[in-house]
């Protein structure tokens, strides 16, 4: 045994940590990271508290501004943080809010009857993450202001003026030693602002930019709450004239959904329990679920639809269903951490029971739309019935061949998955280069013939009949859809290597699409990457100076100091990976101390879903519209 070097252990070895000192000796605790995901859910945490007095009926404006300097400032116009004094605390009631973890008027009471707010790590948080911090209260015909560095409050709560208004101000401005970026992106507030916007119509969120050279404002109001989230989400077509909206009110509970079909193959369901959003789902969108199987295989078999005891499963009946379903509760259970699942058990009966009455009623009501949307869920039955056959008829192929791989893989021969990778590279003139440049020890190609089936169009069936899309498959070895377990993944970073060029990004977003549809997790754990080959090679005459450059502006910079030590520089552009010889490919693209490589991320389900159907699906008007207001962004494009 090694020497204990201090075999001591005493009262005085324990360490209280008082106040908020516990969030800033472990901030990912409270807020999951000091990345920028946890830099902008401060954020998040203050904007909650306003959105719960929208809720409770005393709040319709929230405003949200980046100031000039790089803090946040958030102001409502609720009823203000209460500014008595707590004589238990000898403090006024807005000291106690922002230096107490467990303080607020949501634990009990008749502050809030729905809340999202108690569930988070609260505005505390946010005060002990923030070099400096500034409340201000309008209440009563009063201004009251404090002051508070790093959690500590600099001096009480003090009337500083009178004023007719009413609500809360809260600006901040976090912490450089707590977070490893103090930049707020404007595009990630707008979304989550904009989605809370949906879920409480008739609230009125106001976003600003004033940073220098960044302005820019927007303002998000929806009367229709989320039956305009639903038209937004369904750019396919739909197949309902409009969103069914249901809705159900008691003083324990709110449901509302709204919902359409359109002609496309994939479901589009995201669920919320007191504006929070439950990415894993819970009671209430099992209560949904079931319901929405129950009705279609009972009025499929009224209409004469269904036959032989013909049973429609889940994924059937939500094949191109657009739907939010948003609950509000007291007293809401999530399991998890993340808050990812709402737990509450009688949810289930209440979103079955409102849903079921309503959707029903509709289904009686429209014979023709009812006909409709369960003859599309019967045709996803016998897609789906086909696809399984050559799912089926693959796995005894592969069985019958022994796991054979594609002929153009060109494998390496370390076999341990954590210290692999593959290039799926474009064309067999790339490849050829690729894999002769490659290390074998550790880098894999697989070479891709042309573009790749547009899986966002296709059912599964014709998915599984294409040759590339096989190959893929059986080589990453992990399988798709429901059965795609990351921890068969023969590689750790999967590498899309594609041209420059717009055929290049073309080809590029056909495999993230395929990733993105048929093998999510592999993205979600961060297995997927783009590589970034070069546009430019610039050798100065007269020496041997080489320099590669990866965008035009990199290209414009480099000349420009050229020309700056009297140099010249001869330009030669890549128009494609072939064009480079081994030992360029392997320096600009491959070598894994010069590279480049972006990793695919999944920050937000919700946009990339969007974006992935604006682009590949069927509506080449809207998809115009999205590459012209955004061919300024292709060379910082991150999906």
């Amino acid at each position: 045994m090694g020497e204990v070097k201090n075999s001591r252990y005493t009262q005085n070895d324990i360490q209280v940590l008082e106040g908020l000192e516990p969030v800033r000796k472990r901030p990912g605790m409270y807020i999951g990271s000091t990345d920028e995901r946890g830099l902008h859910h401060l954020v998040y945490e203050v904007v909650d508290n306003a959105i719960d007095e929208a809720m409770a009926g005393f709040c319709d404006t929230v405003d949200i501004e980046i100031t000039a300097d790089g803090a946040v400032s958030v102001q409502d116009n609720g009823r203000g943080i209460p500014t008595g004094i707590i004589e238990k605390e000898g403090k006024s009631a807005v000291e106690v809010v922002l230096t107490k973890l467990h303080a607020g008027g949501k634990f009990g009471g008749g502050g809030y009857k729905f809340s999202g707010g108690l569930h988070g790590v609260g505005v505390s948080c946010v005060n002990a993450l923030s070099e400096w911090l500034e409340v201000e209260v309008a209440q009563n015909g009063g201004l009251y202001k404090m002051t508070f560095n790093r959690g500590v409050a600099q001096r009480p709560l003090a009337k500083v003026g009178e004023t007719q208004r009413h609500g809360t101000k809260v600006v901040f401005y976090p912490d450089g030693e707590i977070f490893e970026t103090l930049d707020f992106q404007y595009d990630t507030l707008k979304h989550r602002l904009q989605e809370l916007a949906f879920l409480n119509k008739g609230l009125r969120i106001n976003l600003k930019d004033s940073r220098p050279l960044r302005e820019q404002s927007e303002s998000f109001f929806y009367e229709g709450g989320i039956v305009e989230y639903v038209q937004q989400l369904n750019n396919k077509g739909g197949l309902l004239e409009k969103p069914l909206y249901i809705q159900s009110i008691s003083d324990d509970y709110q449901v509302e959904i709204a919902m359409q079909y359109n002609n496309g193959y994939s479901e589009t369901i995201y669920s919320y329990a007191n504006n929070i959003n439950t990415h894993e789902g819970g009671t209430h969108l099992e209560g949904f679920k079931t319901t929405l199987t129950k009705l279609f295989n009972d009025y499929g078999t009224s209409l004469k639809l269904l036959k032989n005891e013909e049973k429609l499963s889940g994924e059937d009946c939500r094949e191109g269903l657009v739907a939010v379903v948003s609950v509000k509760l007291v007293d809401p259970q999530f399991e998890g951490q993340t808050k990812g699942k709402l737990g509450n058990s009688f949810m289930r009966t209440v979103v079955a029971k409102a849903f079921g009455e309503k959707f029903g009623e509709f289904l009686e009501e429209n014979p023709k739309d009812a006909r409709e949307i369960i003859s599309k869920a019967i045709n996803a039955k016998k897609a789906r019935d086909a696809a399984r056959n050559a799912r089926d008829l693959t796995r005894r192929k592969s069985v019958l061949e022994s796991t054979t791989l594609p002929g153009k893989l060109a494998d390496c021969s370390d076999k341990d998955p954590r210290k692999c990778e593959i290039y799926l590279v474009e064309g067999d003139s790339a490849g050829g280069t690729a894999k002769t440049g490659r290390d074998r020890r550790f880098q894999a190609i697989l070479p891709l013939r042309g573009k790749i089936l547009n899986v966002e169009k296709a059912r599964l069936h014709r998915v599984l009949e294409s040759e590339e899309i096989k190959n893929m498959i059986t080589t990453f070895g992990c399988g798709i859809n429901e059965e795609c377990d990351v921890s068969k993944l023969k590689y750790d970073r999967i590498i899309c290597m594609t041209d420059a060029d717009v055929d290049g990004s073309h080809i590029r977003i056909l495999l993230l699409t395929f990733f993105f549809r048929f093998m999510k997790p592999v993205i979600e754990q961060g297995h997927v990457y783009i590589a970034k080959p070069p546009l430019y090679k610039i050798t100065q005459k007269g020496s041997k100076i080489e320099k590669y450059c990866y965008s035009d502006q990199e290209r414009d910079d480099y000349l420009e100091y050229l020309k700056s030590i009297d140099k010249k520089g001869e330009i030669q552009r890549y128009k494609g990976l072939g064009e480079m010889d081994k030992e360029q490919l392997w320096e600009t693209t491959m070598d894994p101390e010069t590279r480049t490589l972006v990793k695919v991320t999944m920050e937000d389900a919700e946009r990339a879903d969007d974006v992935f159907s604006l682009l590949m699906g069927d509506e080449p008007e809207r998809r115009r519209v999205f590459i012209e207001e955004n061919a300024n962004l292709v060379e910082e494009l991150d999906v």
